[in-house]
């Protein structure tokens, strides 16, 4: 019998194990073994990329991998979570080449160092279809400081950072619906921002990331909540590459998608703590509108306080 390792081990090895974290043991077994910290709920969160629908195919793979751990990062900020590590699976076909891998790798190493997440472990198999890949991370939050979807209130504001659309809209220009000479869309399309470390336990009574869309994912805190919300689309903070797109691809920038951003309930009272916590980390954040009693349901509204009629709420993945 040969001393050689299956290709799949052998990919493991050489692109796989450099990765491992604390607890995987380094790739060498079936199963990780994770003890947290004392005194600290575990959040878990997990998501898939498949290309053409995630991403395009033909995006670098270096970026690919650090997306895939980036909208995972997204989640658990979202809850107000720190990262303790990460499991993944990755399906390519056959004649994926070395290269791919080797990117993908190194992308993934990348923002390791950034974040301070390890791999903890996974799977490997070919697929005759797309690349196809699920990441599921694993994080904590003190007890009872969890932000959730429910738990807004009537007279809580609408809060996001950032800046919103601009995911979508870069994927307009990679796909040559939209210019932008200067990259930055596309750049906000394939390599999303994670707002870790932004504190909003105890200030956030609700909140999640936007990756469906604003308006539709605000849907999902209102029907949770059991709340209606209105949107001023005035106040919706848009970067200056997306307002250069002009008017007609508003509708985009409030439901396409792609942005991980936080979404967030704050009651007035917090307002104060919020915009210390986010100037404190370096996150811009603004007030877009508010929640109120209601039937669950968004409205968005224009400067002249008429509602605006959205063609779609939102992406769907099916």
């Amino acid at each position: 019998m040969s001393d050689a390792l299956p290709p799949e081990f052998s990919l493991i090895a050489k692109y796989f194990r450099p990765l491992a974290g604390p607890g995987s043991l380094d790739l060498r077994d079936d199963a990780a073994l994770l003890t947290p910290p004392p005194g600290r709920d575990l959040v878990l969160t997990a998501d898939a990329m498949v290309a053409g629908v995630h991403f395009l195919a033909d995006d670098p793979p270096d970026l690919i991998g650090r997306k895939l751990l980036r909208v995972n990062l997204s989640d658990l900020a979202a809850k107000g979570a720190e990262p303790l590590g990460y499991l993944m699976t990755v399906s390519t076909p056959r004649d994926t080449p070395e290269s791919w891998f080797a990117g993908f790798s190194a992308g993934l190493a990348q923002d390791q160092v950034e974040f301070g997440v390890g791999l903890l472990g996974g799977d490997t198999t070919s697929t005759p279809g797309p690349i196809s890949l699920s990441l599921t991370m694993i994080g904590h939050v003190a007890p009872g400081r969890a932000v959730h979807r429910f738990g807004a209130r009537d007279g809580d504001g609408i809060w996001v950072t950032g800046t919103i659309g601009d995911g979508a809209l870069g994927l307009a220009v990679a796909t040559g619906r939209l210019s932008d000479p200067s990259g930055f869309l596309v750049g906000r399309y394939r390599l999303p921002q994670p707002r870790v470390g932004l504190p909003i336990g105890g200030v956030a009574s609700a909140g999640m990331d936007v990756s469906d869309g604003l308006a539709q994912d605000l849907g999902h805190i209102c029907r949770a909540s059991g709340l209606a919300a209105v949107i001023e689309a005035a106040l919706v903070p848009l970067s200056p590459q997306a307002r250069a797109a002009g008017p007609e691809w508003l509708e985009t920038c409030l439901t396409g998608g792609d942005d991980y951003e936080l979404l967030l309930s704050v009651p007035p009272a917090r307002e104060g703590a919020l915009r210390a916590a986010a100037a404190a980390c370096g996150v811009a954040v603004t007030r877009i509108g508010g929640f109120h009693a209601g039937a669950p349901r968004v409205t968005v509204v224009g400067a002249d306080g008429e509602s605006l009629a959205l063609a779609k709420g939102g992406w769907s993945h099916f």
